[in-house]
């Protein structure tokens, strides 16, 4: 029987990408998806991100807009010219969250703060449960 291309291959799923400037929020994400069963690596602006993004292939990339060294808008930018379909869910403390993630093309968006049950149901409607 042949996959759909809606179906995800576990083998070849990359981790969750946290992009965000508060270590305190990348360590939080990071363990807990982790127990969750999804693997995660971390980032804490978008320029580490982008460097990253060769070598790690994401699954999904949990975005900060607001970051210094290179921010969301830009990092998003960026992906798009070098031509990587990765799904991004923006995370901001910013009234705007839902408008920011309209112009970078986002799957979704996450206000902060955010409830870790929130997190993992944005995770899971975009790339689906964590690899067996």
């Amino acid at each position: 029987m042949m996959a759909s291309r809606t179906e995800v291959d576990d083998t070849d799923r990359g981790p969750v990408l946290v992009v965000d400037d508060e270590s305190t929020i990348r360590s939080i994400l990071s363990e807990f998806l982790g127990l969750e069963g999804y693997p995660v690596a971390t980032a804490e602006n978008g320029a580490e991100a982008l460097h990253l993004i060769d070598s790690v292939r994401p699954s999904v990339v949990l975005l900060d807009m607001r970051m210094p060294v290179l921010d969301g808008w830009e990092f998003a930018r960026r992906l798009r010219q070098r031509q990587v379909q990765v799904p991004i869910l923006v995370m901001t403390a910013a009234k705007d969250a839902r408008k920011w993630a309209d112009e970078i093309g986002a799957q979704g968006c996450l206000s902060k703060p955010f409830e870790l049950e929130d997190v993992l149901a944005a995770v899971q409607s975009v790339i689906g449960d964590p690899p067996n």
